[in-house]
């Protein structure tokens, strides 16, 4: 591919299974091995195919959960069979993803802490009006996997070869960044599905998710949203959003 995208994949393969459970509304203790297996293999030919700067740490979760795959297709062996004390080929998976849940909910906790300390040796705020504040509505940033998914689905009914096309010159990132900024110079916020529905045909889309992208490693937009895995809103990076790892506590209110 001729234009490489370096993002900062703050998230790794941890946090896309962990997206991958939430998303979908599934028993972390009872993981359908198969279908998330399916969709994270789907998240990692996207980014590969658009040339994202994929950790090796992700493929080797890839392997990972074939490999439980494998194993669970294995019948099991005549005694364990009869005993019932067969190792349920998931359960360090599972377990090591608890334990990182439950690591992120310890960070962002800290990090809300040493937000509220720095808040003490400020000057006293000025008062807000409560009604007008509990009408605002709370914006979470939109993860690497976020984006992806929305790019997923307006690129759902593409075949494979076409991502492949993207070397072709007349299709530029540059063009599509500088008709985003203009658009939110008239707009103080778009819809991502939005910039999707504009394009022409299919390698648009492509681009435009590409340059949306490139302009979120530059910081000069921020995607966000309202509630989980809703549609993503773009607008320019003048203001500040409640981090991912808190977009939870929205969802459960």
């Amino acid at each position: 591919m001729s234009y490489k995208i370096k993002l900062e994949l703050f998230e790794g393969p941890l946090d896309l299974l962990l997206y991958l459970v939430k998303k979908d509304h599934l028993n972390i203790y009872d993981i359908p091995i198969a279908k998330v297996t399916e969709q994270y293999l789907q998240y990692i030919n996207l980014m590969q195919l658009l040339d994202l700067n994929i950790a090796g740490e992700f493929l080797v979760m890839a392997a990972t959960l074939m490999q439980i795959k494998s194993k669970m297709l294995l019948p099991a062996e005549e005694g364990q069979e009869e005993s019932g004390d067969q190792e349920d080929p998931r359960e360090e998976l599972v377990k090591r993803l608890l334990e990182y849940e439950k690591f992120k909910e310890i960070a962002e906790n800290l990090r809300q802490k040493e937000s509220d300390q720095r808040e003490v040796y400020k000057r006293p705020k000025v008062e807000i009006d409560t009604k007008e504040e509990k009408g605002k509505d709370v914006y979470f940033e939109a993860s690497i996997f976020d984006l992806i998914n929305a790019f997923s689905k307006a690129l759902k009914d593409v075949p494979k070869e076409v991502f492949y096309e993207v070397v072709k010159d007349q299709f530029t990132v540059e063009q599509a960044t500088h008709e985003i900024l203009h658009l939110l110079l008239v707009r103080s916020q778009v819809k991502l599905s939005e910039l999707f529905s504009k394009a022409k045909n299919k390698m648009d889309i492509i681009v435009t998710f590409l340059a949306v992208l490139e302009l979120i490693r530059v910081k000069e937009i921020i995607a966000r949203q309202n509630q989980l895995f809703e549609d993503i809103e773009i607008l320019r990076n003048k203001e500040n959003i409640i981090p991912y790892e808190r977009r939870d506590e929205r969802s459960t209110d």
